[in-house]
Formats: C-alpha cells, sequence, structure tokens
C-alpha cells in the first residue's frame, strides 16, 4: 500500500485550513487542506510500519494518521488544533465525527505553552527579517497578531475559533504594510499580555482527556482489525 492510497482510502476527516479557514484568504491566497487517515490496523503488524504523516498527493495537502495526529492534538500542537475546529470541512465520515466530537477533550491550559511557544518562535524569525532586511514579513507579522488573538480568547472562553470575524480588516492591513511596525509591536505585546492574564483563571482544564481520546482511539483500531484480513506473502490471507 503506497502512501497515497492511505490519503485515498482511508481518510476520515479533511478540511481546509489556513487563510481560507481564518477569514483572511484574498485572491492570491493557496487553499491549504488538511486531514486524517486510519491505516489499517493489520499493517501496524508488519516490521515496516504505516507511515504517520502523507505530503501531498494534491498541491498543498498534508495528512497525519490518527494517532499522530491525536498525540499532537493532546499535546495542543496549535496547527492540530485548528485543523480539528476549521469551519471549513471538506469530508468527515463516521469516525471522522467521532474525532470532532472530541474536540473539547484536546484543550487543556497547555494551550498557553503551545500557542505563545510558537508565538515567541515566529517574532524570532520578524526581529531577524528587522535586522537582515530592515523591515518584517507582514504576512508573518498578521499571522502572529492573528494566533496571540486566538489563544487569548482560547484561554479566555475555553473555546477555540478560527475565523478570525471582525479583526479581519485590521490584520489584513498588517498584512499590507498599512500599520507602522511600532504599532504592530505594541499591539503583539499587549496581546501577549493578556494572553497571560487570561491563563491565570482560565475554565480549560490543567490536562486533556487523555482516556476519553485513548479509548476512541482503541475502538477505531479494534474496529479496523475485524475488518481487514491480514495479508500474507503474495498477498495472499495469513
Amino acid at each position: 500500500m503506497q502512501p497515497e492510497d492511505l490519503v485515498r482510502d482511508h481518510t476520515i476527516y479533511a478540511c481546509v485550513t489556513g487563510s481560507r479557514a481564518f477569514g483572511l484568504a484574498t485572491d492570491d491566497s493557496d487553499t491549504d487542506r488538511r486531514g486524517v487517515y486510519v491505516a489499517p490496523t493489520a499493517l501496524f503488524w508488519r516490521f515496516d510500519k504505516p507511515p504517520a504523516h502523507v505530503d501531498g498527493p494534491l498541491p498543498e495537502q498534508f495528512s497525519w494518521e490518527l494517532e499522530r495526529f491525536c498525540e499532537l492534538a493532546l499535546r495542543a500542537n496549535p496547527n492540530i488544533l485548528e485543523c480539528l475546529h476549521s469551519p471549513l470541512v471538506e469530508h468527515a465520515d463516521a469516525t471522522g465525527r467521532e474525532l470532532l466530537a472530541l474536540r473539547e477533550a484536546f484543550l487543556s491550559r497547555r494551550a498557553y505553552e503551545s500557542f505563545t511557544g510558537y508565538a515567541l518562535g515566529q517574532r524570532r524569525k520578524l526581529d531577524a527579517d528587522l535586522r537582515t532586511r530592515g523591515t518584517p514579513r507582514w504576512k508573518h507579522a498578521m499571522h502572529l497578531l492573528r494566533l496571540l488573538i486566538s489563544a487569548r480568547d482560547l484561554l479566555r472562553t475555553g473555546r477555540l475559533t478560527v475565523d478570525v470575524g471582525a479583526e479581519r480588516e485590521g490584520l489584513l492591513a498588517v498584512k499590507r504594510g498599512e500599520v507602522p511596525w511600532p504599532r504592530v509591536e505594541a499591539r503583539m505585546a499587549r496581546l501577549a499580555a493578556e494572553a497571560e492574564t487570561a491563563a491565570g483563571r482560565t475554565p480549560l482544564p490543567a490536562e486533556p482527556d487523555h482516556r476519553r481520546v485513548a479509548d476512541f482511539l482503541h475502538r477505531v483500531r479494534h474496529a479496523s482489525a475485524l475488518r481487514e484480513p491480514v495479508q500474507g506473502p503474495g498477498g495472499l490471507e495469513a
């Protein structure tokens, strides 16, 4: 079985992420597609394990195997959580709908460290641009502001909202370079402070619901094992 076969035949959930999901798309925006596939359980009984992720086969398409996806979501990886909360769902079968129903189980106070840690890494890149180019990459500055807004609101409300809503025009003005860097920098600092304050009183639990997620993964693996025959040499059933 080739990696692209896993995406084509075993995808349980697929969505659009990036600028189109954020409500920040313009005429030149790509369409970033992300998905989750379930590798047949029998494939894990071999020395060569199925891939934890697959790049493609379509342009701007990337998918994770369910277990890897859940691992990253439990760590509050921002890209994974945004994928799980995308408003632009293109496909969800019965298992995919179960995964979506688990969205709240992945949310926890870990989001503060993961979101702000990612934001800090992006800020360092912006500072490097300022030193080497004399100007930031404005698109990156816009997405850093968006990430900080998302982190603050998640910590305040306990809910992750991907679409920026009323923030759209202000963020696009940053992308176009229409907002002076000192104002952008000041807003970044203010949002980071607001996220820190929100973290101290957030309704999110200290840890995600590991048991609920583990039970789901076990059910999916067990159901797959019952469905898929084990193939021996030459493709014969063992």
